[in-house]
């Protein structure tokens, strides 16, 4: 049978309904996961570094432009997950669309962001942890909290926070969206204060000039931003845990994107407002314009913020990647076995604590920003296959029922291409290479394991077998 082979969505429904995932999730719950996966470091760091190098006061409209791109993947994301509530998010859309072997290439290259990233923010997380405990007096041994390239023995903190997480998402999705819900509320907090505290001391002069880099600064600036934004697709693998997805998917999906570009928007205007854009290139800038003003405890304000928002970006980036491992392995492109679901939790237990341990593994031994900027990659290539797919599934299932449909989608889909084709145009030559070695590896485990083992490659469904 052809590698191109697809899945309908009456299959996919009916896997689903054999071997399901406990429904628990509401509306609010999916924005607070989506609030919880993009504010992170890129409202903590990245803001800073874009104004000075990149955008200068202008980098408010980076945001804009950097927000509709992404608006416009989320509005194509939300009818396909509306219209196919299952486990798996891209690979899952994918697999209906474009076909086996182009969905498992998206499935491999989303365990670069979901994993590789998850490993990464895990390190962010010890780095500002041991920063707040050192402003509060309290050292911890360089050897406990450095990888051994660095000439640690083991990133423990990093260890430590992500088997907690992996604890809570064994336990069930609910507690683990209650957990996220508290740290999202603090770190809301955390932004809301810097703006109470900063934003009457806005200075409209320091706006002057808006656009130093000229709309060229505002287009790379939207590019760095962009990264900011690199979670928002693992909000989908959600659906399958939704009540009433059809509706609680699309609200969930784009009220968490108005809320965080909202919020990303009005902290680069304060930021640029209270202290010249020039003066921003470091990696703490909202710490850095606090105590500019005078506020000598934004370092540990920011610190607590931080701490909260990239434990909830951890937590949702793990829990994606079981999902598309548990999507991945009902279709048998992996072993089932790993990926079963526990009687009491109802939550793929195995998987989980797998993917749990990797990911300890990674962060507590492993320098991360050599392999880190891989999951950006992975994510638009993900991004640029669902695009795609939700155009063809308008041509080749029009009868399909669609309880939310994008509009204006050969536009707003376009675009939305376009734009990541720009942003891996910009991406490094290392990059590139560790993409294209990492896709090559994927393609030899398909081949060996993955295609003879597909239940589609086991059963003849004429109906749903289709070459694209």
């Amino acid at each position: 049978m052809s590698i191109f082979r697809t899945k309908s969505i009456d299959l996919l429904k009916e896997e689903a309904s054999i071997r399901s995932l406990r429904k628990s999730l509401t509306a609010i719950d999916i924005v607070m996961l989506g609030i919880g996966v993009i504010i992170g470091t890129g409202i903590f760091v990245l803001t800073g570094v874009a104004a000075a190098k990149y955008a200068g006061p202008g980098l408010m409209l980076s945001f804009v432009l950097a927000g509709i791109t992404v608006a416009f993947v989320c509005l194509a994301y939300s009818e396909l997950a509306a219209m196919i509530p299952i486990a798996g998010s891209a690979y899952t859309y994918t697999y209906t669309a474009l076909g086996e072997f182009v969905a498992w290439l998206v499935g491999w290259n989303l365990i670069l962001e979901y994993s590789v990233g998850a490993s990464a923010v895990a390190g962010g997380w010890s780095a500002y942890t041991v920063g707040l405990l050192k402003s509060a007096g309290i050292e911890v041994p360089k050897a406990l909290t450095t990888v051994p390239a660095d000439g640690g023995l083991v990133n423990l903190p990093a260890v430590l926070i992500t088997l907690f997480l992996t604890f809570l998402l064994v336990k069930g999705v609910k507690e683990s969206a209650n957990v996220n819900r508290l740290l999202v509320a603090v770190k809301l907090a955390a932004i809301f204060l810097f703006l109470f505290l900063a934003g009457p001391k806005v200075n409209v002069a320091n706006w002057e000039p808006f656009l130093p880099y000229g709309w060229a600064g505002v287009s790379a600036g939207a590019a760095v931003i962009f990264f900011a934004y690199l979670g928002v697709d693992s909000i989908a693998t959600a659906a399958e845990e939704t009540c009433n997805p059809s509706r609680n998917m699309p609200f969930g999906i784009i009220g968490s994107l108005a809320v965080c570009t909202v919020l990303y928007i009005a902290v680069s205007a304060v930021m640029t407002g209270v202290v010249p854009y020039s003066q921003l290139d470091t990696a703490e800038p909202v710490s850095f314009v606090l105590r500019q003003i005078g506020y000598n405890f934004g370092s540990a304000l920011v610190g607590t913020g931080a701490i909260a928002g990239l434990t909830t970006v951890l937590m949702v980036m793990m829990y994606a990647q079981t999902r598309a491992f548990f999507a991945m392995s009902r279709d048998g492109l992996i072993p089932a076995a790993i990926c079963k679901v526990h009687p009491k939790y109802g939550t793929p237990h195995i998987i989980t604590l797998i993917v749990g341990l990797g990911v300890a593994l990674i962060s507590g031994v492993t320098p991360i920003h050599l392999v880190a900027e891989m999951c950006s990659a992975g994510t638009l290539f993900a991004f640029i296959a669902a695009m795609i797919g939700v155009m063809v599934l308008r041509k080749t299932k029009p009868d399909v029922q669609r309880p939310f449909r994008c509009p204006a989608l050969s536009v707003v889909a376009t675009v939305a291409i376009l734009f990541c084709f720009y942003i891996m145009y910009n991406l490094q030559t290392g990059t590139w290479i560790r993409f294209v070695v990492w896709s090559i590896i994927g393609i030899a485990v398909y081949f060996w394991y993955g295609r003879s083992h597909s239940k589609l490659n086991a059963v003849s469904q004429p109906n749903n077998s289709n070459t694209l």
